[in-house]
C-alpha cells in the first residue's frame, strides 16, 4: 500500500468513525473543564506535561474534531488544528461556531503541514499524526515546525497494546513480533497504523534533532470502567499493563 493509499483508508476509516461517533462525541470533549490524557482521561493537573501554554504558539496535527486545540485555545495558546478528514474538520467548525471558540483549521496530513518553518513553540498530537502518519516523514516535519527549544508531545498506543492486539480486541499473548515492527494494516477496517519500538522511535528523534525529556507510560486507574467507545481494550487489562505512552521531547537549542 503507497503513501497516497494509507492516506485515502485512514481518512475514509475516520469518516465513518466521525459519523458513528466522534461528532456525537464533540460537544462533550469541548466542553471538558480540564486537559485530559488518553482513553481513561488521565487529568494534566496530575501528569503536569504541557504546562502553562498561555501565549504559546501549538500546532496540534491530526486533530480530529480539535476539542485538544480547543482545551489549550481556551488557555490561552494560539492554536492551529490540522487534520487529512473533511468530515472531522467540519465537526470542529460546527463547535467552533457553537462555542465561539474559534482558530484555524488546516486539512492537511502530518507528513505535509502547509505551514511555515519555525513557527510554534508546540507541535502536538493525540492519536492523531502519531498513530496514524508514518514517523518517518510526521517527525522530521514536526522538527520543522518547531522553533528551536521547542516540544514535540504525542500520545500513541504502548508497545504492549501494539504487540498484543488482534481483530477481537486485546490479548493477553504476543500476537506480532516486535522486532522490525513499523506498519500495522489493519484488514477489517483497512486503516494503516504506525508502531515504531521504543528504541527506533528513540533513534528517530534523535536522528530529527530531538532530545527525549519524558517517556510516560499510562495505566488504566483503580476504578476505571470499560469505555463506552474504545471497547477494544479493557480497563482490567489497561491496569496490569501500560495501554498508552506519552512522549515529551525538545529540539535542541533555544
Amino acid at each position: 500500500m503507497s503513501s497516497s493509499d494509507y492516506v485515502r483508508a485512514n481518512v475514509a476509516h475516520w469518516t465513518q468513525a466521525n459519523a458513528e461517533y466522534t461528532d456525537a462525541q464533540a460537544a462533550q470533549s469541548w466542553a471538558a473543564d480540564e486537559i485530559r490524557w488518553g482513553v481513561w482521561g488521565r487529568p494534566e493537573s496530575e501528569l503536569n506535561v504541557i504546562g502553562d501554554v498561555d501565549g504559546l504558539d501549538i500546532v496540534e496535527v491530526g486533530c480530529g474534531t480539535a476539542y485538544f486545540s480547543a482545551w489549550l485555545a481556551r488557555r490561552g495558546a494560539r492554536v492551529v488544528g490540522v487534520d487529512p478528514t473533511p468530515a472531522q474538520l467540519e465537526t470542529a467548525r460546527r463547535m467552533q461556531q457553537e462555542t465561539g471558540l474559534e482558530f484555524p483549521l488546516v486539512e492537511a496530513t502530518g507528513e505535509d503541514v502547509p505551514l511555515p518553518d519555525a513557527s510554534f513553540d508546540i507541535v502536538h498530537s493525540e492519536y492523531g499524526a502519531s498513530i496514524w502518519a508514518d514517523p518517518f516523514k510526521w517527525i522530521p516535519e514536526a522538527a520543522r515546525l518547531l522553533r528551536p527549544g521547542g516540544r514535540l508531545i504525542f500520545l500513541r498506543n504502548s508497545t504492549f497494546v501494539s504487540v498484543c492486539m488482534d481483530l477481537d480486541g486485546i490479548t493477553e499473548r504476543l500476537v506480532r513480533p516486535l522486532r522490525d515492527m513499523v506498519r500495522i494494516e489493519w484488514p477489517d477496517t483497512h486503516e494503516v497504523e504506525f508502531h515504531l519500538p521504543a528504541g527506533k522511535l528513540i533513534d528517530v528523534l534523535r536522528d530529527n534533532g530531538f532530545e527525549l525529556d519524558r517517556l510516560i507510560e499510562l495505566y488504566a486507574p483503580e476504578g476505571a470502567v470499560n469505555h463506552e467507545y474504545y471497547k477494544w481494550v479493557t480497563a482490567e487489562w489497561a491496569r496490569q499493563w501500560p495501554h498508552e505512552e506519552l512522549w515529551i521531547a525538545r529540539t535542541r537549542g533555544g
